[in-house]
């Protein structure tokens, strides 16, 4: 049976005090503000029903009234009180902005003092882009005839879009054979890519051959990091 009962607390809210009103219409159930049950009309009641159930259904049925109407009261007092609160927020940042500057770029102020006001100490040398350490993680997209679609992830964080600190980009290479090159020498060089995905389009001399890929990411000094494990794919015809 599909999910039935609504997520949104509102919509819950109206099924489950009509489905109580219905199921147990003897009962009467105290709904917020006193309301009276809202039976169907011209509608036979359901016989034989538990009276376990029926009465559990009634009592849980009470303390969600209860408890959904405090909770709309708390939220409604909050969202009031959050208004003069957002507004003073506003009226401070306003005026802390440009005196925040003027001591950030007063060279006459020393970096305790920054410190002592909560501003952050500007870097005076630049750090150089690490080598990059992990390698891209990268799958082909084939549903395009000649075409291949690579997309690539960091194997360190792969539920995230975000490149590596450092890096500018993936480096892509390709070998076309009926078996994975054994060696990145093997490949030939693609494309430096800043952004996933890329877009490979194959000679038509190549149809219904195996295309085989191997990534690594490049930092901003053009240093490598290692290399990605060897992608494989039909080119279409």
């Amino acid at each position: 049976m599909p999910n039935y009962i609504p997520e949104q607390e509102a919509k819950f809210d109206d099924f489950a005090n009509t489905f109580g009103d219905y199921v147990a219409p003897i009962i009467t159930i105290a709904t917020p503000g006193g309301s009276a049950p809202r039976v169907a009309a011209d509608v036979p009641p359901i016989e034989d029903l538990p009276p376990v159930l029926v009465a559990a259904v009634r009592d849980a049925l009470n303390a969600w009234n209860s408890a959904y109407a405090a909770h709309k009261t708390a939220q409604t007092a909050a969202d009031t009180a959050a208004t003069p609160k957002d507004d003073a927020r506003a009226t401070l940042t306003t005026p802390i902005r440009p005196l925040a500057q003027i001591i950030q770029n007063n060279p006459i102020v020393t970096d305790a003092q920054r410190q002592a006001a909560a501003l952050p100490v500007l870097a005076t040398t630049h750090t150089p882009a690490p080598v990059p350490t992990a390698r891209p993680v990268g799958q082909v997209d084939t549903r395009q005839r000649l075409q291949h679609t690579l997309s690539w992830l960091d194997e360190a964080t792969p539920k995230s879009k975000a490149k590596p600190a450092g890096v500018q980009g993936a480096e892509i290479w390709a070998y076309i054979g009926p078996t994975p090159p054994t060696s990145p020498g093997q490949c030939h060089f693609v494309a430096l890519d800043t952004s996933s995905p890329y877009l490979l389009v194959h000679d038509p001399a190549d149809a219904g051959k195996t295309a085989h890929y191997m990534m690594r990411w490049v930092n901003t000094r053009n240093q490598p990091g290692p290399w990605s494990e060897t992608l494989s794919a039909t080119i279409g015809a």
